[in-house]
């Protein structure tokens, strides 16, 4: 049985992985999260003059570049003159080149929205009538492509990294102390920080082509690189990447010195442990919170803690499943995961899916702001399989959780019995030892007096062999003599040899029996730790529970790539105002004579008493009106004036001059709605303009009514 768990373990994760994946590929570029509410002129518009200046109003405020907003002729060259230029608000604008002919005329635009996802899109209006035009409006795409793909799957890496990092660190302290010496746990949690350190970084580098061009070799463009790192998602990478330094120091001495530490002191070090893990943990859920879809929108002071409190949340629960799967499964035998680790671990996990439901109904409710937003927008949708997915694995946990019961039920005589056996297998040990000490020190004195002995008996044939020589020459035998030393000599040689090899023979048999019973000793323990592994895995309660386990693992795998894909997605509230604007700009037909826009220069004769005023009326038909008015510098920056007064004049008629005082909304900007125009024909427009307490200038335009 424990041969073809490995196998279908292995399997199961890489199916899942392919799900996955396969998820992500599906997800395609990234949704806008900042979507187009209006444009002046509209799409689809025909207005018989060409304006001044295109403005495109967004949902949310938006980054944007030189290329941001560009205006495309029929034949594809570009009339647009100048920057893009905020002019209050959520509503940016471009200059046109003066004089364009009729045509229709193609607006792109690519930014980057508050929230850090890219925005691209585009539309035509027509100039006189609408013409034949080379532009094509269908390819306009932000964040797809092979660099799209890869931002894709960083983004899915950094967030599984984040959460074994964090839920395996977690699991240690909370659940299984012992754990941190146990070596399969360790390198989860460092492979959790290697993962989110090599996303962060990769994500770091993709960030420029992913919101500009796209393209491959933008990845190693320092000079993109020093902009990404002025915005706002580059410096919340950046803080990533230190704060995991931190983790780094903190993964260094849980596995370090709190592993070396003995039971009792390591609940003094836990704590401390506990709140800098917590601190550093908070601070990596807000690298995220502060650049994403907290940090926009309908109260975003709130949104943010609410969303770092919910990443923790799935990090602890979904980190803490995979370092406990992998404990399981890949644990060692002599350290076996016991039942009061899976019970703690059934209660942290039990209140991170109290505050997920918690924060995730708050974050649900602020992204859909409607019940048919469920249905009807591709955010509601993913975050309906996102809540099946997470009932599922609700369901399995309740599972895990009787056989974690069930499994402490059994276990109790059988933890006693597993003890004594443990100590008696530990005083075995022990006596063996000293016996062998015992029996190596007693040889050790035998052959001492061996030695002893040998060395008196050559001493006495020694001297025996000098007398039976001196008998000898004294009786005048010379044979006899030299017998006498050759019969000395080959006894001395004799006993040499015999000397020489007793020392041999000894020293080989106490090497080898040592090395023999070293080799025994470690066939004994592979013995013991192979059964013990059959005995724990033949347990039908504790498979079971790597059972349910490695299910809930499978779902988490899965629920991941879900939360991926839905937080490149367009939340379901924009969306829904984003066809509603669509819906009442096609339900009210654009009006054929358009806005009208006067561009006046002034001079007032003081210091920086120059500039350029310009008045757009909007619809500019007999009714009410929208007015506009906009004061630059002659470098094209807006600025403000102490007082600014329009008049309008009807002479044919004798009408007027009827006074219109505009609200200050921003820098350089003023504003009025409501404006009344009784009849069409030829107006004069007035502005007086006052730089200082002396220094004013009026000027005037005329412009058609229709």
């Amino acid at each position: 049985m424990t041969q073809t768990i490995a196998p279908r373990f292995r399997t199961l994760v890489l199916l899942l992985l392919a799900a996955a994946c396969a998820l992500l590929a599906g997800a395609g570029p990234a949704s806008a999260h900042a979507a187009l509410t209006g444009s002046d002129p509209q799409q689809g518009a025909v207005v018989d003059r060409a304006p001044a200046q295109v403005s495109l109003t967004f949902s949310e405020s938006v980054s944007v570049d030189d290329d941001s907003l560009r205006v495309l002729d029929p034949k594809g060259k570009r009339v647009d003159d100048g920057s893009p230029s905020g002019t209050g608000g959520t509503t940016y604008s471009v200059k046109l080149h003066t004089g364009l002919p009729d045509g229709t005329y193609t607006v792109t635009y690519q930014v980057v929205s508050a929230d850090s996802h890219p925005v691209a899109g585009a539309y035509t209006f027509s100039v006189g009538a609408p013409s034949d035009t080379s532009v094509s409006v269908s390819a306009q795409e932000a964040g797809g492509g092979f660099v799209g793909a890869l931002y894709g799957v960083g983004r899915y890496v950094s967030y599984a990294g984040f959460a074994v990092l964090v839920g395996g660190a977690a699991f240690v302290l909370a659940c299984w102390p012992r754990g941190s010496g146990v070596r399969v746990v360790q390198r989860v949690v460092v492979s959790g920080w290697l993962a989110l350190t090599a996303a962060t970084l990769m994500l770091l580098l993709l960030r420029g082509s992913y919101t500009g061009s796209g393209k491959a070799g933008d990845i190693v463009d320092l000079n993109l690189l020093g902009e990404v790192l002025q915005t706002k998602t580059g410096a919340a990478l950046v803080s990533r990447l230190l704060l995991l330094a931190a983790a780094a120091l903190f993964v260094a001495v849980l596995f370090g010195a709190y592993d070396k530490r003995e039971d009792e002191e390591k609940r003094d070090l836990t704590f401390g442990l506990a709140v800098g893990g917590a601190v550093v943990a908070a601070g990596l859920a807000a690298t995220w919170a502060m650049s994403e879809h907290a940090s926009v929108g309908l109260q975003a002071g709130l949104a943010m803690p609410a969303d770092i409190v919910h990443l923790i949340a799935v990090a602890t629960w979904l980190g803490g499943l995979t370092a406990l799967l992998v404990a399981l499964y890949r644990g060692p035998a002599d350290t076996p995961v016991p039942a009061v680790a899976v019970r703690r671990f059934s209660r942290v996990a039990f209140g991170s899916v109290v505050a997920l439901v918690v924060t995730g109904t708050y974050q649900s409710w602020r992204q859909l702001g409607s019940w048919t937003a469920f249905t009807d927008t591709r955010y509601g949708q993913l975050l309906l399989v996102k809540i099946g997915l997470v009932a599922v694995l609700v369901g399995i946990a309740y599972l895990s959780r009787r056989w974690t019961a069930q499994l402490a039920g059994a276990a109790g005589p059988g933890v006693v019995r597993q003890r004594e056996q443990g100590e008696k297998r530990e005083k075995g040990q022990k006596g063996e030892k000293a016996e062998k000490e015992r029996v190596g020190a007693s040889s050790g004195r035998g052959n001492e007096k061996a030695k002893g002995s040998e060395k008196a008996a050559a001493s006495d044939k020694a001297a025996g062999g000098s007398k039976g020589s001196g008998g000898a020459k004294g009786a005048g035998a010379g044979k006899g003599s030299g017998a006498a030393k050759n019969a000395g000599a080959g006894k001395n040689a004799g006993a040499g040899k015999g000397s020489g090899s007793g020392k041999g023979s000894g020293a080989a048999n106490g090497s080898g029996g040592s090395q023999r019973a070293a080799q025994l000793a470690r066939q004994r323990a592979a013995v013991d730790a192979a059964r013990q592994k059959r005995q724990r895995d033949a347990d039908p309660n504790r498979f079971g529970l790597r059972r349910s386990v490695l299910a809930e693992a499978g779902v988490a795998v899965v629920l991941l790539a879900v939360t991926t894909v839905l937080t490149q997605t367009e939340p379901g509230r924009t969306e829904q105002e984003a066809k509603a604007t669509g819906a009442s700009s096609a339900s009210t037909p654009a009006p054929s004579t358009g806005a009208v826009t006067l561009d006046m220069p002034f001079d007032t004769g003081s210091q920086n008493g120059k500039g350029v005023v310009r008045v757009e009326l909007d619809p500019a038909r007999v009714g009410a009106n929208d007015l506009h008015l906009y004061v630059e510098r002659p470098d094209g920056t807006a600025f403000d004036i102490p007082e600014v007064k329009v008049a309008l004049t009807q002479k044919a008629k004798d009408i007027g001059p009827l006074p219109v005082a505009p609200d200050h909304i921003t820098t350089g900007h003023w504003s009025a709605s409501g404006v009344q125009i009784p009849i069409g024909g030829d107006w004069e427009v007035s502005v007086t303009v006052r730089t200082s307490d002396i220094d004013q200038v009026t000027v005037s335009k005329n412009a058609q009514i229709g």
